[in-house]
């Protein structure tokens, strides 16, 4: 009897402790409800690390597991109101051996801060035997989908921070893990860059991206 209420408390205490430990990384769907004030928000993105200047077009390789993927991301002259806030829309379209693999639409805007905040995407994945699926879509405000960082004001080594968030959807990390890194790719060396860590809270793994000034993802 007291050995059964023994590990009942024990068990009881490990939640509470992993109860918090989510809370103070802002991962509770309770907790995570950014205040979003449309006046302080601008789909002009200047934010050094996370330019999005419309017109501008990006190619990246990507060459994983024996796959070659094309990246091309296009700042469009369009714009998307998401719950209240005038977003940059951005378009995204992967390839594979000159076949679109992905197509998406991404809204993004900038808080008066500096921060660059991402609202939600439209998003089709075209799967074997001409199969297309939508259920990596989701939108701010709708169906309890809230907004998330993409890059801070000030990038600095800290706690992770949500991306996006769309329960079972779309559950985005980042966080800052350095700064200041060195990298050279085919585009050149690239200085003075900001590291982050992003994951996926429905799935396994991670992987590190690099941004440089002036210019966004570089690697």
């Amino acid at each position: 009897m007291h050995m059964t209420r023994w590990v009942l408390l024990f068990v009881a205490a490990l939640l509470a402790a992993s109860i918090i430990g989510c809370v103070a990384m802002g991962l509770k769907k309770a907790d995570y409800n950014p205040k979003i004030d449309p006046a302080e928000f601008s789909s002009t993105v200047d934010n050094p690390y996370y330019p999005l200047v419309p017109g501008t077009v990006l190619k990246y390789r990507e060459v994983s597991e024996g796959r070659t993927l094309d990246n091309i991301i296009t700042v469009t002259h369009d714009t998307k109101m998401v719950m209240g806030v005038k977003c940059v829309v951005v378009h995204d379209v992967v390839m594979e051996d000159g076949k679109i693999k992905e197509d998406t639409y991404d809204w993004l805007a900038q808080h008066k801060d500096g921060t660059v905040w991402y609202f939600g995407e439209d998003t089709k994945e075209y799967k074997a035997g001409g199969r297309v699926s939508t259920e990596g879509s989701w939108e701010g405000g709708i169906k309890g989908a809230q907004p998330g960082i993409l890059m801070p004001a000030n990038p600095k080594p800290g706690p992770p921070y949500r991306q996006e968030y769309g329960k079972g959807v779309a559950e985005d990390m980042g966080q800052i893990v350095a700064t200041d890194e060195t990298v050279t790719v085919p585009a050149g060396t690239f200085n003075g860059c900001v590291k982050t860590k992003d994951w996926s809270l429905l799935e396994s793994g991670h992987e590190f991206k690099w941004y440089a000034k002036g210019g966004g993802v570089v690697k």
